[in-house]
């Protein structure tokens, strides 16, 4: 972040330091900008009960449409969320993960996945 170096003021006589000004636009681009789809690969991809394999959110939101409820049933319990667990350790998306921990339902964690997609550069 950028050191203080002078005060601005404004038209209402209201003074601003530059470093306050500076952070408001660092949000914005922030706001703006995408992240990469990980991939996984190899062993770190997600294996369904029924042996379907995703290696990104993509496919993981188009299991989600065409899953069998009861395998989405053998991941997703009170006492654990395989698809949490993956995409947070594997693909290092632990504000989606903690989205995914709170739904129980498969169309309830689709939503979560295309919602969450839009942040993606894709």
């Amino acid at each position: 972040m950028t050191t203080i170096k002078k005060a601005v003021k404004g038209k209402s006589g209201t003074v601003a330091k530059k470093a306050v000004v500076q952070k408001a636009a660092t949000k914005r681009n922030l706001k703006k900008a995408k992240r990469v789809l990980v991939c996984a690969g190899g062993e770190q991809c997600f294996w369904t009960t029924d042996g379907t394999i995703v290696s990104n959110l993509v496919e993981l939101k188009s299991l989600f449409d065409t899953m069998d409820e009861a395998v989405f049933g053998n991941h997703v319990t009170s006492e654990k969320n395989d698809f949490a667990d993956w995409v947070e350790f594997v693909l290092g998306d632990t504000e989606l993960a903690a989205s995914l921990r709170k739904v129980k339902k498969q169309s309830a964690a689709r939503t979560v996945v295309v919602t969450r997609l839009k942040i993606y550069d894709i």
